[in-house]
């Protein structure tokens, strides 16, 4: 590192609050796997660009969002009691940006950069949830790539693309804000949370997690497997014939992709697991609810979809797979806090341990199809492209499985991650192939249904 810039700040708003739904998510989510989720990235920036430039930036998004200047405190003023905390906004302060030399590799410099900033403690109390920092030419001065993560304690993925399409309000000549902030703030919302039109909503979807939390199988994968010395394993299939084959199957049934791979998700766990009717939680970003879209926070939460792919072709398990996903949709709005004490009081009276640990996250948000629907013949041809390839094994807590579903180039990444006491290596190559395989062969069938 060259030198540390020091970045002060000053915006609307603050005073102490509860933790929004969202936040207690995030907060719980800290305490259960001890490590910190983060948003962001690494990107090029483009020529010309100074470190003033980024400094700016960064004093624009932590002036402008409060969910930037949020910390933690005890809410009764210790940290050894477990209690939850509750959120301080603050109205000023400052924050670093860390100027880094070009070694020659930019590029690898941002990445390994932000691993640093992945991997380093983070203190909820004393800390920003705002890490910044830019590799510049030592020559010119230039800004050359760019590092910027925010905790996801205070932000979500949506969040992050409601922080970038707000960069269009600051001029970047004087600083100025060009227009008022939209979306609802987190202290904003806790206080919302509290109110009789949240809490109607919240024992709605109780009520709904609580019908289907008394029918399902009480476990995902019934066969218990020894689990692996490092318990958690995970792949990434990289598919240029499933982005491909995902635009076909998607334009003829008229559902986002997303729909066709959790269908084709649902049909491969139940092949697995020999139970045709799943549960899955879904992340749902609650940003169609009135004064959500263009919040820069936390406000997606997992939502129950449960599908039944029993005695159905393909296409018929995607028609229930999308209406499924609606009512998830629906119901994917309530205080943690009371959902996981009804699990654990439903499972008591059932006596059984439910398994609700079955996730899928759909992450491409606009880049989820190519831009023409191919050729059957272009879909076959991209099969040659698929890689599979094995990540990382550790003891850090999971979910029973969870697959993420991101952008690659020209091609979709499907990483599913899993608690090898309940699936094995083999059965997690299995449903990634399988994902690909029955889109790919809707694809090339003559309708979806095929």
């Amino acid at each position: 590192m060259t030198h540390r810039i020091t970045v002060p700040f000053e915006g609307d708003g603050s005073g102490i609050g509860e933790l929004t739904w969202g936040q207690f998510a995030a907060w719980r989510s800290m305490q259960v796997v001890e490590a910190t989720e983060w948003t962001g990235g690494t990107m090029a920036l483009s020529a010309g660009t100074t470190v003033a430039e980024v400094a700016a930036t960064l004093r624009f998004i932590m002036s402008r969002h409060q969910s930037l200047r949020t910390r933690l405190v005890p809410d009764d003023g210790r940290l050894e009691t477990g209690a939850p905390p509750k959120q301080a906004l603050s109205s000023s302060g400052s924050v670093v940006l860390e100027v880094y030399d070009d070694d020659g590799d930019p590029e690898r410099l941002a990445a390994t950069i932000r691993a640093r900033y992945e991997a380093a403690p983070w203190d909820p109390y004393t800390d920003w949830p705002v890490r910044m920092a830019v590799v510049a030419d030592p020559r010119t001065g230039d800004a050359l790539w760019f590092v910027a993560l925010y905790c996801h304690m205070v932000i979500d993925g949506y969040g992050f693309e409601a922080l970038i399409a707000d960069l269009a309000n600051l001029d970047p000549a004087t600083g100025r804000h060009l227009a008022p902030v939209a979306g609802i703030q987190p202290l904003e919302l806790a206080a919302a949370q509290q109110g009789p039109a949240a809490r109607r909503q919240h024992q709605a979807s109780l009520r709904y997690w609580e019908k289907h939390l008394r029918t399902i199988e009480p476990r995902r994968f019934p066969v218990p497997l020894p689990p692996r010395p490092e318990r958690w394993c995970e792949a990434t299939l990289t598919s240029p014939a499933t982005h491909l084959a995902l635009a076909v199957v998607a334009e003829r049934a008229k559902v986002h992709s997303g729909t066709v791979l959790l269908a084709a998700y649902a049909v491969m766990l139940g092949r697995l697991s020999g139970q045709p009717v799943g549960a899955f939680r879904i992340v749902v970003s609650n940003r169609f609810r009135p004064g959500f879209a263009e919040s820069v926070s936390n406000l997606a939460q997992a939502g129950l979809a449960v599908i039944d792919t029993g005695g159905a072709p393909f296409g018929e398990v995607i028609a229930r797979t999308f209406k499924s996903q609606l009512t998830a949709g629906m119901y994917a709005y309530y205080h943690p806090r009371d959902l996981w004490a009804l699990v654990d009081r439903v499972g008591a009276e059932r006596g059984v341990d439910l398994d609700t640990g079955c996730y899928f996250n759909d992450r491409r948000r606009s880049a989820a199809a190519p831009g023409a629907v191919p050729s059957p013949a272009e879909v076959t041809a991209a099969l040659e492209g698929s890689v599979l390839r094995w990540g990382p094994s550790s003891n850090e807590w999971d979910a029973t499985c969870f697959l993420h579903v991101d952008p690659a180039a020209d091609a979709v990444d499907l990483t599913w991650r899993v608690d090898t006491a309940a699936v094995s290596p083999a059965m997690l190559e299995e449903c990634l192939r399988g994902i690909e395989s029955l889109v790919v062969t809707a694809a090339l069938a003559q309708t979806v249904a095929a």
